[in-house]
């Protein structure tokens, strides 16, 4: 079941204990290892929510999935969450961490879809220009691939959309001529 607000609470938690201990860069990594393997693997993430499989073996499977590709703090929190019975909302808990720390280092993730990959250099010029109109510290760039936008691109900034595609051009004048705004003119 969702919980954002005890995701966040467990995320903050987790958050200040890191950048007490110095960890948070390592912690990051791990948050976002634990994020994929939930994202990626249903039976995972059914296992931590399952009732009828006990703690310690939860906090078993999950040292043979992760075991040594997490830190210690990293550990001592999945066993915290996995005491209060709290591992059915690992994934929740993972994303709210990561949005978190984004917040603190002044980072913004940007989506940008288009048509096509597109390579590097465009990437780069992307964020450079994107980088002049904010305030933020860093973009983090997410890239997606559409061929049904047949061309240009669309930006997502949190809850801003540029959409500079052809299918929207397309969509516009297909609307103008259904409702046929010029014949009314000729008569």
């Amino acid at each position: 079941m969702q919980n954002p607000r005890l995701a966040s609470r467990y995320a903050k938690s987790l958050l200040e204990l890191a950048v007490e201990q110095n960890k948070l860069d390592s912690t990051l990594a791990d948050m976002q290892l634990l994020s994929a393997i939930c994202l990626q693997s249903r039976d995972f993430l059914n296992m931590l929510r399952s009732p009828i499989i006990k703690a310690d073996k939860k906090q078993h499977i999950i040292d043979a999935v992760v075991g040594q590709n997490i830190s210690p703090l990293t550990k001592a929190f999945m066993s915290l969450l996995i005491n209060k019975g709290r591992e059915a909302n690992l994934d929740e808990i993972a994303e709210a961490f990561i949005g978190q720390y984004k917040e603190l280092k002044n980072i913004r993730t940007v989506k940008l879809t288009t048509a096509v990959a597109v390579n590097d250099s465009v990437k780069a010029a992307i964020i450079h220009k994107l980088l002049g109109s904010t305030s933020q510290d860093k973009i983090d760039l997410e890239t997606a691939v559409d061929p049904s936008l047949i061309g240009g691109f669309v930006v997502e900034l949190e809850d801003k959309l540029i959409d500079a595609s052809i299918r929207r051009d397309l969509n516009e004048i297909k609307a103008q001529f259904t409702k046929n705004l010029h014949v009314s003119s000729f008569n």
